[in-house]
């Protein structure tokens, strides 16, 4: 059995759930939680922009395109994602990343992504 990491937010207090519509997180609980398996570290409570989901495809991960054969609905603008820091830094570095939910943002993105940054995008 895989042992979630606790489930605390950047804030240092209970992590606050991301989306269930579509729903979302490495363990697609709804919320940012991870574990050590989680190798992308789903982590970030990102709200899609067109921007953004347009950056995501052209670097090679397509969000908006559906994929019933996955269960994944394809995102649009206004949905929430638990997003991998990284792509969320990288994103950043870009200029183009999306605004984030900080309570529910798991507080192992800031092993990625200095709080800094991510308050910055704070909705």
């Amino acid at each position: 059995m895989i042992q979630k990491d606790a489930s605390l937010n950047v804030l240092g207090t209970d992590l606050a759930p991301c989306s269930n519509h579509p729903v979302t997180g490495y363990f697609r609980d709804g919320h940012c939680n991870t574990c050590p398996q989680d190798h992308g570290s789903h982590t970030v409570c990102a709200v899609m922009t067109a921007e953004f989901l347009a950056y995501s495809k052209y670097v090679g991960n397509d969000l908006s395109t559906p994929r019933p054969e996955s269960g994944f609905p394809g995102l649009t603008p206004g949905d929430a994602w638990c997003l991998c820091a990284a792509r969320f830094l990288q994103a950043h570095d870009e200029g183009c990343a999306p605004r984030i939910n900080l309570s529910a943002t798991h507080q192992r993105a800031l092993d990625v992504v200095n709080l800094n940054i991510l308050q910055d995008h704070a909705l």
